[in-house]
């Protein structure tokens, strides 16, 4: 009950570092385009990549490393928007009141746009822009006992299609809403900018009446109709915008919950809690039969006057010899654990700092810079653990071993995201890392990342390796023929399903935030998944070891870490489900950056959970044959 109300708790905190801006009446309120996104093609596009009003000075604002990754290109437009001022209807960019012309290709590619089902991202005072959606959540027929549910989407629709005609929304009603500040009597009004929503709509060039002063006047009623946009031939019309201002008693820190509420939390409450529940009672069952089940054996092996029955029976015991026997690749081995360490340490860091609300949505890009200098600068500790377990290992090349960690997981996800971003550039989108910025992160790679895994994968050789409790034989005991159920095939499947069981619907929000543009908060829940995921990987991947270990199997390095990641293979099939069922991505490109991207997820997801599982093992394989006597 303590956690879940640090959770409450954290929702109302606010993000530390971000400082309220205070406007007088008639202060400019500077609106800026963030960039254009659609769920059906996964490709970011620059606002001023389609043929809208520029302002006479085109300015882009410097942008972290998160907002070049995440494909934002924040720029100014020419929205006059003044504090607590209403605006009727304003022409933009209309020059001795002519309608703007497009042509045939400007034309083409708007429509285009418009049937990609792109939105339009705008921010004001560093709010996004809303559109505010009514939808009926009693469908009684009694009108009156209908209850309107408000839910807002982010951005607004570029157009929309109807009977295969396409129409553009050229004509934007603002509504900001602000909070007027409790001041002393001598003191001005200052307000604070609190919601931002619009409404677009799509009026005709006709219906349009403007005057010399770049003035305009909506048409009355339902009686207008909207601006076509015929791809085949060039098109008029006017770019048009209205300012509504209304008081609102949200206050400043509160003023991201509209975004923030945009899906069903009950659903996610529940969901979370189901999946504690059955996480730890699975787990407790576990713990029960498997410490049961070792007391008993320990209990066998240690009886003296049984010592020659018991070495006639099968168990665990008889491979004693050849349980702590190095591997295959042990270089390998402990480059990939120590990319997993790496990994963990970074993800733990960054769920808890977000928790406690220094990394919220309001701080654009912060989370996946966060992340990347982590992933950086956690390399001392990937260094050090492989280091150790490569000593361990009878590892005697220190310095390759070192390379190996510091670049096999980072250059495969180097070539696969270069890869991509080769495709991304073929489609002029601005989700395709800039060279400058692909050669920072080589920098920061090679500069940071690779010095501090040699510097801790050097000590960690230097250090006293593991100490294993029994010695290893001289020659490989034989192993008995296994049971198919003792398959590698058969254990993943087995080993992956509780894990994955517990983070599932996590995974559902997770996905949504990445593939349809929704914010994702809820980094209280995550921190409390990410602990029972820890935990039911480490019990899993101990039961699995234990059997593989009675069945005479010593040679459990290896397929403890690919069991132990077995979750990571229901992740690659939830993947599958999700681009089958919720995404509408037909064509090739954006399919390939799906699959690509969900590659590069399942890869560091099976490199996480088999760390975790493969310690785990490795302290209770040590702990268990340190606990019988040894003839």
């Amino acid at each position: 009950m303590l956690l879940f109300s640090l959770i409450c708790e954290l929702r109302a905190f606010y993000v530390p570092g971000v400082a309220p801006i205070n406007f007088h009446q008639n202060d400019p309120v500077e609106i800026k385009a963030v960039k254009l996104t659609s769920s059906r093609t996964q490709l970011p596009y620059e606002y001023y990549s389609l043929p809208f009003c520029q302002p006479s000075k085109i300015t882009y604002k410097a942008e972290n490393l998160g907002e070049v990754l995440r494909g934002d290109r924040i720029v100014n437009t020419p929205f006059q928007v003044l504090m607590n001022s209403e605006k009727k209807c304003e022409v933009l960019c209309s020059q001795s009141h002519k309608p703007m012309t497009l042509t045939v290709e400007q034309s083409r590619l708007v429509a285009e746009r418009i049937t990609e089902d792109y939105y339009v991202h705008l921010i004001a005072d560093n709010l996004p822009v809303a559109t505010r959606l009514e939808l009926y959540s009693n469908r009684d027929s009694d009108d009156k006992k209908k209850e309107k549910d408000v839910q807002f989407e982010h951005g607004y629709r570029l157009g929309f299609m109807d009977v295969n005609k396409i129409y553009l929304h050229n004509h934007l009603s603002f509504i900001l809403y602000y909070h007027r500040e409790d001041l002393e009597e001598d003191q001005e009004h200052t307000y604070r900018v609190v919601r931002f929503e619009v409404i677009p709509q799509s009026i005709r060039l006709e219906d349009l009446k403007t005057d010399d002063k770049s003035s305009c006047t909506l048409p009355e009623g339902t009686s207008s109709s909207p601006q076509e946009i015929d791809p085949t031939k060039e098109n008029q019309l006017f770019f048009t915008y209205s300012v509504h201002w209304e008081e609102s008693d949200i206050k400043w820190a509160s003023r991201w919950d509209t975004y923030l509420t945009m899906s069903d939390v009950q659903i996610h409450w529940f969901s979370i809690v189901n999946s504690v529940v059955v996480v730890f009672f699975l787990s407790g069952i576990l713990s029960m039969i498997i410490i049961r089940t070792l007391r008993k054996d320990i209990a066998n092996y240690n009886k003296e006057d049984d010592i020659e029955d018991t070495m006639e029976e099968s168990g665990w015991k008889l491979v004693h010899g050849d349980v702590f026997r190095p591997p295959q690749y042990p270089m390998i081995l402990s480059s990939l654990l120590g990319s997993g360490i790496q990994l963990f340490c970074m993800i733990l860091i960054v769920i808890f700092v977000a928790m406690l609300g220094m990394l919220s949505p309001s701080s654009r890009g912060a989370l996946m810079t966060t992340a990347c200098f982590l992933f950086m600068f956690m390399g001392v500790f990937g260094g050090f653990s492989a280091g150790r377990l490569y000593r361990t290992l009878k590892g005697h090349r220190w310095k390759k071993g070192a390379f190996c960690t510091a670049t096999l997981y980072p250059g495969v996800v180097f070539g696969i995201c270069f890869v991509l971003n080769c495709f991304i550039w073929g489609k002029h989108s601005s989700g395709a890392v800039p060279f400058p910025t692909m050669v920072a992160l080589l920098c920061m790679w090679f500069g940071i990342s690779l010095p501090l895994v040699y510097l801790g994968y050097y000590f960690g050789f230097r250090k006293q390796p593991y100490d294993n409790p029994v010695r290893t034989n001289q020659i490989p005991r034989q192993i008995p023929e296994q049971r198919w159920y003792m398959n590698r095939f058969v254990g993943i499947l087995m080993a992956g399903i509780l894990p994955f069981g517990a983070m599932f619907i996590e995974l559902f929000f997770i996905f949504s935030a990445i593939w349809e543009n929704q914010f994702y908060y809820l980094f209280g829940f995550l921190f409390l998944v990410f602990i029972i995921l820890v935990v039911s990987c480490s019990q899993i991947s101990i039961v699995m070891v234990y059997f593989q270990l009675c069945a005479e199997d010593y040679r459990w390095w290896w397929r403890n870490f690919l069991v132990s990641g077995g979750s990571a293979f229901y992740v690659l099939v939830y993947a599958i489900f999700y681009f089958v069922n919720k995404l509408d991505i037909v064509e090739f490109i954006p399919s390939l950056l799906y699959f690509g991207y969900t590659a590069l997820m399942v890869l560091s997801f099976w490199l996480l959970t088999g760390t975790i599982g493969f310690y785990a093992a490795y302290m209770f394989v040590r702990k268990i044959y340190a606990a019988v006597k040894i003839d």
